[in-house]
This record gives C-alpha cells, sequence and structure tokens, in this order.
C-alpha cells in the first residue's frame, strides 16, 4: 500500500508540473498582454486609464519584469514555478486586484463558491442516488421510465433560463416573492446572531443551489440505476436471497455497496467542481464567486491569478482520483491496489 502510495504521489507531481507548464505556454501564446491590461482600470470600463496604477512606461516595464513577460516561455515557467516550490509564492494579481497576493483574491470568492457547491453536491447525491436505486428496483417499469424521463427534461433545460424563470417567479418583484433577489449578504448581520445569520444564508442559497444542482440529477441517477442493475443479477445476490436476508439487506448490503464503485468514479471529478463556480449562477443572482472570478482573470490575461487558478484545479482533480482509487479497495475487497 505504501509503495503504491509513493508511485502515486510521485506520478502525480509529474503529472501537475506538465499541466501547469501547458497551461503557462498556453496563456503566454494566447493573444493580450497583461502589463497593458493594467494599464486600464478593471472597473471603470473599458478604454479608461487608471492614473493611480502603472501609470508610467517605467512601471509597465517593471511589471513585464515582475511577471517575466520579458524572458523566454520556457524560462518564465521555470522562474514562476521555482518560486511557487521553493516558498509558496503564487505572486501578486496583475489586473484584477492589483498588487493583492493572488491566494488573498480567491480566499475572498472560494468560500462563497464552495458553499453553494457544497449545498448543490448533497442536493444532488440524496435525491438522485436513492431515486437510481428505485428505479433499478423498478426496472423498466412506469415508476422508472417516469423517473428516467423527468429528470432527462430537466437535463435538457438552460441553465440561464431556469435561473432568471426561478428569479422571475420566486424573487423579490416576482409573482411568488419569497427568496432575495440577488446576493448572499444578510442584511442588518450585526443585529443578528450567528444562527440567524447563517439560517437567512441558507436561505438566500436556495435558489442559485436548485440552479447547480438540478442537471445534476439525470446523469447520477442513470449511473447509479445501471450499476445496481449490474449487480442485482449476480450470483451473490441471489445467493444471499436463498439465504433468507431481507429485502433490504440484500438491495443495501449486497447489491449498492458492489454499485459504489460507478459512484466512487464520479467522486474523481468531485473536487475540483466544488471551486470552479458557475458564471450563470453567480451572474443573475449577483454572487462573487470563483466563476466570475475566472473569467475575468481569463478575460484580463491576469497571468499570476490564472496560473493559481489552474495550479489549484490541478491539485484537486489528481486528488480526487487518487481518493477515488483508495476508495475502490474500501468499497470491494476484491480490488487490490498492490
Amino acid at each position: 500500500m505504501l509503495i503504491y502510495i509513493a508511485k502515486r504521489l510521485l506520478l502525480g507531481i509529474i503529472t501537475l508540473i506538465s499541466i501547469l507548464a501547458l497551461s503557462y505556454i498556453l496563456l503566454r501564446c494566447a493573444p493580450g498582454d497583461p502589463a497593458k491590461s493594467s494599464l486600464f482600470s478593471t472597473d471603470g470600463g473599458a478604454g479608461v486609464v487608471n492614473s493611480e496604477q502603472n501609470s508610467t512606461l517605467g512601471q509597465n516595464q517593471s511589471l513585464r519584469e515582475e511577471l517575466y513577460l520579458d524572458k523566454p516561455v520556457l524560462t518564465g515557467f521555470v522562474l514562476w514555478f521555482s518560486k511557487v516550490a521553493a516558498k509558496g509564492d503564487f505572486g501578486k494579481s496583475a489586473v484584477v486586484d492589483p498588487g493583492r497576493d493572488v491566494m488573498e483574491v480567491i480566499g475572498d470568492k472560494v468560500q462563497v463558491t464552495l458553499l453553494l457547491n457544497v449545498l448543490a453536491v448533497l442536493v444532488t447525491y440524496l435525491i438522485a442516488v436513492p431515486s437510481g436505486v428505485y428505479s433499478a428496483l423498478k426496472a423498466d417499469s412506469w415508476q422508472d421510465k417516469s423517473i428516467t424521463l423527468f429528470y432527462f427534461i430537466l437535463y435538457s433545460l438552460p441553465g440561464i433560463w431556469v435561473a432568471l424563470l426561478l428569479q422571475t417567479l420566486f424573487c423579490e418583484g416576482g409573482k411568488f416573492p419569497f427568496f432575495p433577489l440577488k446576493g448572499l449578504t444578510v442584511a442588518n448581520a450585526d443585529l443578528k446572531t450567528t444562527w440567524e445569520i447563517m439560517a437567512q444564508t441558507l436561505f438566500h442559497c436556495v435558489l442559485p443551489v436548485v440552479c447547480l444542482s438540478y442537471a445534476g440529477l439525470a446523469g447520477l441517477s442513470r449511473f447509479t440505476r445501471n450499476g445496481m442493475l449490474e449487480v442485482m443479477h449476480c450470483e451473490y445476490i441471489r445467493t444471499a436471497r436463498a439465504k433468507g436476508c431481507s429485502e433490504f439487506e440484500v438491495v443495501f448490503h449486497h447489491g449498492f455497496r458492489n454499485a459504489l464503485i460507478t459512484l466512487i468514479t464520479l467522486f474523481s471529478g468531485l473536487l475540483p467542481s466544488l471551486i470552479a463556480g458557475s458564471v450563470i449562477v453567480e451572474y443573475v443572482f449577483n454572487i462573487p464567486g470563483m466563476g466570475n472570478l475566472s473569467l475575468l482573470a481569463l478575460s484580463s490575461r491576469d497571468y499570476p491569478l490564472q496560473m493559481a487558478l489552474f495550479f489549484i484545479a490541478g491539485v484537486l482533480t489528481l486528488s480526487g482520483i487518487f481518493i477515488a482509487d483508495l476508495l475502490y479497495g474500501l468499497a470491494d475487497p476484491r480490488i487490490k491496489l498492490e
């Protein structure tokens, strides 16, 4: 086991470096220059010169040297990665929040996105997995076909249309003004207790979480259904029934545990999705999360911020795959990691 973990960690490090190198090369080859972008205010409108930051050509050249834009591409990547590996220093934002450490910029946004996506994942799994198991037990019945049809109708609905529809129907100013229109900020937070703030924050999250979770129900439910159908016709299921095991024990102890392999495979993509954010949902509900930050970093060519986002996404993706491999052995003892 330890040898396997050591090999996977070494392979993960090599893979991560390759991902970062390719990302850096593509960023440098793409049109745009963060040193020129920083001459314009990110919040003052296009073409408005920011007279307080980088207003001289000397400062512009200094920024180019700080971002290694005056060096060849591979040399720039080696210098950037050396600083990250030695000090954990990802640099400072060049355009989005000039002069501020990129990890601080990300830290402000990731909390909001993490809250929304964790809730969305919980909702998706709590609804899709039981319904997938139920569909498998009622395979080809009208219940199974109705659940499948309903989920695929949801899956086909465009995200922005659903977000605007929910906002029109259930937000302030709509037909049923039950939820706040925008944002997650609680009004008069200083006058409320911690529990009241948490309750109202969760209340603000309801519609964004619905928008983030509804489309995933079809895929996860279908994967669960197919996984259960594969194992429910195996010999050991018939043996368990012949031994007099209850239907609940047959389904969840013998069947569902072996069907977990498919769900664990899907888990490998779960960690990066938790901080990815959604540009559409965040835009419609005016939520300052990672989706808007990623889009802004990309459009402004903020290299330090973009590379930090690539690094986090790469680490979480590789971690998800590694954890999934370890969970395979726990879910099915027949799988030997060695």
